[in-house]
Order: structure tokens, then C-alpha cells, then sequence
């Protein structure tokens, strides 16, 4: 069943989804070379709980961290580690969930470490528009598949390609509701969208080929072939006057180092 959510409900989600974005600057301003995971993993935990949140993935089906750090080819779910040194060319998915007050927020993005090469700039840059375009078809009337669509089509026409393992979903008083938000699919179909609806809209995209696999640690997911996967996310409400995103940063630093 999806819920549709009131105004006050959504207000009230907004102190979970703006937390997580304010712990993602953080964590986005503390990636450097040098820098261990599990480093970021003990930021991301103290600023949640200095936040009045409590983590949402930690115990999560057994999860052991605050963060998901996903290093390179690593798609999502990669375990801090204090062996995991970040190095300057590198990238890392730092993805993140809170609870406050009952509800859940998340969010996700990819940062570079250091400078990189162009073609890395260009998948991130692909990568956060493709979302930036599958929240503008968050709209009343239109159907989920569209978000899926806009997705696919902006990521295939530049020559990446789209993660299908791994989904989009509903969030609010779980952290994950229904529905599953493919980041793929012909437009016009599934359930009509509606205003209340909160979605976690998070594309993921492989620099090649799209199959995964889930390595022995149960958790961390990588491409098959070793190329580089990035992976942004945002919660959003849908309302009569449009989408809302409630894990929106007032400015976002730009992952445009390069060589």
C-alpha cells in the first residue's frame, strides 16, 4: 500500500531529510585523500546523534554502520572500513538515513576525491541529472514509471548505463515503504502519482556495464565488469504545487575537479 501523506506529515518529515542533508555537507566537505571510511563513518554517527536522529541503516537486517561508503566500482552498500584509504582520482558514494520524530530521511551522492579524470566528472554530472530530471516528472497524474524513464533515457543517451538491481522507494515512518522506484521502464505506467507521496528517487549508474554482483560480505554490491558506478539520491514529496525535496541543500558543491 503507498501512503499518501498530509502537509503536517510532510512538514514534520522535513527535520529527518534536512538533518541528512546537512550531515552529507559534512561528510561531502571531510572527503580528501588519506581519509578512511570508517573515519567518515565515525562523523556521520556523531553528527546524527548530536542531531537528535538516530542512524537508520545501522542494525538495519544486520547492517553494521552508520554509512554506506561505496568506493569506485562499488554500486552501494560498501561498509566503512578503517583499511578503506580514499585516493586522490577516486570516487565514493556516501549514502545516509536518519529517523526523527518517527519519520525517516535519506539521501545519497558521489563525490570525487581529489581530482579526476574527465570522464568521471562526466558520469557524476550524468548521474545527478538524470535525478534532477526523474524529480521534475514528480508531478499529480503522472505515473511512477515515468521517473524510471526519465532516468533511463537520460543516462543511455550518454552513454552509461542503468543499475537495475537496486530501486528507488517509499519512505516516511519506514525506511522503506512502498512503492519500488525503478530507475528504468517504458513512461505511463504503474500507479498514478498523487499528492502526499514521499519518494527516495536515487539513480544509480555504471560508467559500463550494468550487472552487479554482492560480494561475500553480504552487503557490498560492485559492477561486474570493475567500472565506475556513482549514485545520488533524494527524498521527495509530492504536493499540489509539485515536488518538493526534502533532502535539498541550499547549494551543493559541484563534483567538477578534473584533470
Amino acid at each position: 500500500m503507498i501512503v499518501c501523506r498530509s502537509d503536517a506529515e510532510i512538514d514534520r518529515m522535513q527535520a529527518a531529510n534536512q538533518l541528512v542533508a546537512d550531515v552529507l555537507a559534512a561528510l561531502e566537505a571531510a572527503v580528501a585523500p588519506g581519509v578512511t571510511t570508517e573515519d567518515l563513518d565515525r562523523l556521520a554517527e556523531r553528527l546524527v546523534r548530536e542531531g537528535g536522529a538516530v542512524p537508520a541503516f545501522k542494525g538495519y537486517r544486520g547492517y553494521p554502520a552508520t554509512l554506506c561508503a561505496s568506493i569506485n566500482e562499488e554500486v552501494v552498500h560498501g561498509i566503512p572500513s578503517k583499511t578503506r584509504v580514499l585516493k586522490a582520482g577516486d570516487i565514493v558514494s556516501l549514502d545516509i538515513g536518519v529517523k526523527v520524530g518517527g519519520y525517516y530521511g535519506d539521501s545519497a551522492v558521489t563525490v570525487p576525491v581529489g581530482v579526476v579524470p574527465e570522464s568521471t566528472v562526466r558520469l557524476l554530472q550524468v548521474t545527478r541529472q538524470s535525478l534532477d530530471r526523474a524529480i521534475a516528472q514528480v508531478k499529480v497524474g503522472g505515473r511512477l514509471s515515468d521517473i524510471g524513464h526519465a532516468v533511463q533515457a537520460w543516462v543511455e543517451a550518454h552513454g552509461f548505463s542503468v543499475v537495475r538491481e537496486f530501486v528507488g522507494h517509499g519512505i516516511g515512518e519506514k525506511l522503506h515503504e512502498e512503492p519500488q522506484i525503478p530507475n528504468y521502464g517504458e513512461p505511463g505506467r504503474g500507479p498514478k502519482l498523487a499528492a502526499g507521496m514521499v519518494l527516495a528517487i536515487e539513480p544509480m549508474v555504471a560508467m559500463g556495464q550494468p550487472e552487479t554482483k554482492v560480494l561475500r560480505d553480504g552487503w557490498t554490491a560492485v559492477t561486474r565488469d570493475g567500472s565506475l558506478a556513482a549514485h545520488f539520491e533524494h527524498t521527495v514529496a509530492l504536493t499540489a504545487a509539485g515536488p518538493r525535496v526534502l533532502t535539498a541543500r541550499p547549494k551543493t558543491p559541484a563534483a567538477s575537479a578534473h584533470a
